[in-house]
């Protein structure tokens, strides 16, 4: 049987004060139930610890060379049980997230300036990264949290829509595309087209969306930042296709968007978990801040 935190802090307190009577006001506990628990320490180490007097108790050799462990081991108890508190109270601890680059850029730093506000003291770490590599993070338990689109073929995972994203034609100033409200998928075939990362989410459905309606595209050449596509449709290279909420990032003089429809693609975001794997506090209060994202 393993020493209990009572008689640790009963042979501590009397180790201290080489008196059971003061012993037991420190702890506040009485003399018999010290005095017992002293006892029973002493039969589970196997010998005595003190070496009684008519007034006072002494350490043996024994009890001089466990007094140091004991307060050690008091102290651990202690320390872990504040920090296990202050987990708790979002006082420390640390969330990491997976996002799109898209959501990492449009729609995070709304949700992190907030956190940040509200807990000072967490550590926030994001990775930007594609959505095989989001689901991948927190299927190791490398991110806590992934925002992204709905996982594949993912049983241990758990997606939970936030919002809902379509898909606009991004143009430059006076194009004659941008004279309509809506733009249709197949006009799309008609013009010089910078496209995004094939290994991109956004990419598959876009390639998906034109092999469906039996139409190619002129893919002039194919870029993997969001914010080359900007700056690549505001020269004049060609047209391109974004998420509308990836258009927040590059929108400025010079460009511009329109729906696309025939079809209209909704594109569901949302926060991705490990299924049965419950979040930290810390976690859970990001998490209630990603709900709320617009």
């Amino acid at each position: 049987m393993n020493p209990s935190i009572k008689q640790l802090r009963a042979f501590v307190a009397v180790a201290h004060s080489r008196s059971l009577a003061e012993a037991s006001e420190r702890i506040h506990l009485s003399q018999p139930a010290l005095s017992i628990s002293i006892r029973k320490l002493e039969d589970t180490v196997g010998g005595p610890l003190f070496a009684r007097t008519t007034r006072q108790l002494w350490l043996t050799p024994e009890g001089e060379a466990f007094l140091p462990v004991a307060i050690r081991l008091l102290n651990d108890w202690t320390e872990a049980f504040e920090d296990l508190n202050e987990r708790f109270m979002k006082k420390r601890g640390k969330v990491t997230i997976a996002a799109l680059p898209t959501l990492a850029a449009g729609l995070l730093p709304k949700v992190i300036a907030t956190f940040r506000e509200r807990h000072p003291q967490i550590n926030l770490s994001l990775h930007d990264v594609l959505a095989d590599q989001v689901n991948q993070l927190v299927r190791e338990g490398r991110a806590d949290l992934g925002f992204s689109v709905p996982p594949r073929d993912s049983d241990d995972l758990v997606f939970e829509t936030i919002l809902t994203d379509s898909y606009v034609v991004v143009c430059r100033e006076g194009h004659p595309l941008l004279e309509q409200e809506n733009v249709a998928w197949a006009q799309l075939a008609d013009h010089p087209f910078i496209g995004i990362n094939k290994l991109s989410s956004s990419r598959q459905n876009i390639d998906k969306v034109m092999e469906e309606i039996g139409r190619r595209l002129d893919i002039l050449c194919e870029v993997s930042q969001i914010a080359t596509v900007g700056r690549m449709v505001a020269a004049g290279t060609g047209i391109s296709v974004l998420p509308a909420l990836s258009f927040r990032q590059i929108a400025s003089d010079g460009i511009a968007h329109r729906p696309l429809v025939e079809p209209t693609i909704d594109r569901q975001l949302g926060v991705i978990m490990r299924r049965r794997h419950p979040l930290s506090a810390a976690a859970t209060a990001l998490l209630a801040l990603m709900r709320q994202a617009e």
